[in-house]
């Protein structure tokens, strides 16, 4: 992740954007207090559009861990494939990422918890030991654990209670105790695990090139 965040600020982040991100591992954020944090969260205020279009943005980031530098590099080479509109191909690349894999699969209950598992040397692609979280995977790789990972309790906690409902239609997922999963197809740009408007990410970036 591009910074740790406490269970805390997570909330924060979920709260300031009306929204519940899988990614930040904390359900629940919205149930109690389905407004902003602060002493004025409650209150109606009128949204600008660049606050609007910045707040899709978030989305983004607060999800997936990035920094903002970090996104920009991914729209930078979204932006030169050509066969398909530059957003769709940002989504598919971040969702291809290890450490989404690894919380996308089940293998982790939030992207913290999966970059957690990255750093530590408890995941395999192809066989060999990976600890950077940011490797953008191909078609035909394979996602295995060391025998430490598959006893992690993140591990063993995601296995009994999933965050996420279902797995991609991308990954072929083998195996019961200790899963192995393959990268079939690229992900979809409806992949992603949340309310997302493409359009206000495409407005906020159109000066980037």
């Amino acid at each position: 992740m591009a910074k740790s965040t406490t269970a805390r600020s997570r909330f924060k982040m979920q709260r300031a954007l009306g929204l519940e991100l899988p990614g930040l591992g904390k359900p629940g954020a919205l149930d109690r207090r389905p407004y902003g944090p602060g002493v004025h969260g409650n209150k109606r205020k009128k949204i600008s559009d660049y606050a609007i279009r910045l707040k899709e943005k978030q989305k983004i980031v607060y999800h997936y861990g990035l920094r903002e530098g970090q996104l920009v590099r991914f729209v930078k080479a979204a932006k030169k494939v050509k066969d398909r509109a530059w957003v769709e191909t940002l989504i598919i690349n971040l969702e291809r990422r290890l450490v989404n894999s690894i919380f996308r699969l089940n293998f982790a209950p939030s992207m913290p918890a999966a970059s957690q598992m990255v750093s530590h040397g408890q995941v395999l692609v192809n066989g060999k030991k990976v600890t950077r979280s940011s490797m953008v995977l191909e078609k035909g790789d394979v996602i295995t654990l060391s025998e430490k990972g598959y006893k992690n309790q993140s591990y063993l906690r995601s296995q009994e209670s999933p965050r996420m409902s279902a797995v991609p239609a991308c990954w072929n997922v083998e195996g019961t105790e200790k899963k192995t999963a393959t990268l079939a197809q690229y992900p979809l740009p409806e992949d992603i695990p949340f309310e997302f408007t493409p359009q206000l990410v495409i407005e906020h970036y159109w000066k980037v090139k």
